[in-house]
């Protein structure tokens, strides 16, 4: 009598089956990460306060740039202050995506999620895929809460609808960025306090640029990094692209001198650094 053989959904014998294809696995990663990302999405659906809390922090930059330091804050141009302000309080919420990616990364970690996620039959690269396209629907939103506030606070995008979309698409492109950078930082630090502690820092880092104020008046040292600083790029590709961009009173670094070309560049570099570290991270946590 022959051995039972086990067999597989075709009838054939497991240990026999043809290898996936490529098509076949691209189709299972997909599902994987839309299964993680409803994860993440429901989430947020039983914490709403994580959205309003997400608009909060440039809702108070606005009124408190906008309306009390705004109206000694000078900038070239008759567009005035909150026209140039706009933009940028648009490109924090894009910065802001390293915080809670950073934040959500450690606490899996450190709560055991990361190692059941890594003992299932799933793409480890589609677990990540998923966090960050969850938090980029949910930055989506916020985002538009934000447009919304600064048209009814008199802003408005003047050189087309064309343009302001791709101004949009630009802004959601980085904040999918900093969902990675976020989240290769988290799966580093691998405890929630430590991420949520560490996270103030990135405060800092959207302050040295040229989202509240231009580079101009910067000291020689300062204004170097500020100019470098690749949320200053994305800050100058959105005013660009919305129309807001007030002229030059000087020579200016070539991420400002071509903003949209560098705010494109150092996404697909930093993509392209931390991808790969946070996907290896991941494999490799608890080892």
């Amino acid at each position: 009598m022959s051995a039972l053989v086990p067999l597989g959904a075709t009838g054939a014998p497991l240990g026999s089956l043809p290898p996936v294809s490529l098509a076949g696995r691209a189709r299972f990663a997909v599902s994987d990460a839309w299964a993680l990302a409803l994860r993440v999405l429901l989430y947020y659906r039983h914490s709403p306060g994580l959205i309003a809390a997400s608009l909060l922090a440039p809702l108070t930059m606005l009124l408190i740039f906008g309306y009390i330091f705004g109206s000694a804050i000078q900038v070239p141009g008759d567009a005035g202050y909150r026209e140039y302000l706009m933009p940028g309080l648009f490109t924090l919420i894009a910065a802001n995506g390293i915080m809670p990616s950073m934040t959500g990364a450690a606490r899996d970690a450190g709560r055991g999620v990361t190692d059941r996620l890594r003992t299932m039959p799933i793409s480890r690269a589609a677990a990540l895929f998923g966090q960050t396209a969850a938090d980029l629907v949910v930055s989506a939103v916020v985002l538009a809460m934000l447009l919304g506030l600064g048209l009814a606070f008199g802003w408005r995008a003047h050189d087309g609808l064309s343009h302001a979309a791709a101004g949009v698409t630009l802004l959601l492109l980085f904040r999918f960025v900093t969902n990675w950078i976020g989240v290769g930082l988290g799966l580093a630090i691998g405890r929630e306090d430590t991420a949520a502690q560490l996270s103030v820092l990135v405060f800092p880092l959207a302050m040295v640029t040229n989202v509240f104020v231009p580079t101009a008046g910067m000291p020689a040292w300062l204004r170097v990094i500020a100019e470098w600083n690749p949320i200053s790029a994305v800050a100058a590709a959105a005013r660009h692209l919305f129309g807001n961009e007030v002229p030059r009173t000087a020579a200016v670094a070539w991420p400002l001198e071509h903003p949209v070309t560098a705010a494109l560049a150092w996404s697909v570099l930093l993509l392209a650094v931390f991808i790969p570290l946070s996907v290896r991270a991941f494999a490799t946590h608890g080892r």
